[in-house]
């Protein structure tokens, strides 16, 4: 009941903190024709809110439902994650090509190329957050007994879902690879500015003004991935764990400890932005 009670809690933050942005980016035109990943990653902060606790605290009771039906709830919670990743993967690169390029940056990054720019982060979240609904998921067993897609079954991630395809690919293909991508390029963001404001002397003032600005930005959204890996990693390495050692075992409590932690990141997010952006 106590576990109810606290994701409750975080999916009614995360539902009106994200709701407050969005409406914050979409009245305000400075930030709405540049703020629209951030827009696009509170969408799926508010997703998480309305559909992914909800469904894991259902699950949680013992849903029973067909095999089918089971899956693609589950594939739906993979594709608001790697939506997540994704937004914020575009957020790197859309700061990274603001502090690169300044001066091409507003003929490059118009704000009907964002958009369709987010549009297909989600599109690419979708497609490669159904390839289980494809064959690569459990087989339709029940102990020893075949079962068909028809038959009821208590609805579990893990009964459904294999283990392979969380390591290898969710982890290590999107996960892994994203952030080290992410962490590559706030890297190369922080180099490049802070090269800038040693030359200090010879920017003007207006250059300079522009320069402390995207550096506390930056920061900022740094700290938004960090938070993500925070949150993210500590599932992704039970999973290996599961998966690479079986035998191991692993307590329900420190599962759903680590289930807890990808929900409260969606609340998080929020924060931030109120509280450094």
């Amino acid at each position: 009941m106590m576990y109810i009670s606290m994701e409750t809690a975080i999916a009614l933050a995360s539902v009106l903190g994200n709701v407050l942005v969005v409406l914050v980016v979409c009245t305000n035109r400075a930030l709405r024709d540049t703020f629209c990943f951030i827009v696009s990653l509170a969408v799926a902060d508010i997703t998480v809110g309305v559909l992914v606790i909800p469904l894991a605290v259902v699950i949680s009771l013992g849903l029973k439902t067909q095999f089918y039906t089971c899956l693609f709830f589950s594939c739906l919670l993979l594709i608001i994650t790697q939506g997540s990743i994704l937004s914020l993967m575009a957020i790197a690169i859309d700061r990274y090509l603001r502090v690169k390029i300044p001066i091409k940056y507003s003929i490059i990054v118009t704000q009907n190329r964002a958009w369709v720019a987010v549009f297909l982060c989600w599109l690419l979240s979708a497609l490669t957050g159904m390839v289980p609904m494809l064959g690569w998921h459990n087989e339709h067993t029940q102990g020893n007994l075949s079962i068909t897609s028809d038959d009821i079954i208590v609805c579990k991630f893990t009964k459904v879902m294999r283990m392979d395809y969380m390591v290898y690919f969710n982890f290590f293909g999107w996960v892994v690879v994203t952030l080290t991508i992410m962490i590559a390029l706030y890297a190369e963001i922080f180099r490049v500015i802070r090269k800038q404001l040693n030359m200090r002397a010879e920017a003007t003032c207006d250059t300079s003004k522009y320069l402390d600005k995207e550096l506390k930005l930056a920061k900022s959204l740094a700290l938004i991935v960090f938070l993500f890996a925070l949150c993210w990693l500590p599932l992704h390495v039970m999973n290996c764990i599961l998966f690479y050692c079986p035998e191991c075992g692993m307590p329900k409590s420190a599962m759903y400890v680590g289930i807890f932690m990808t929900h409260i990141k969606s609340a998080l997010n929020r924060l931030v932005y109120a509280f450094r952006i």
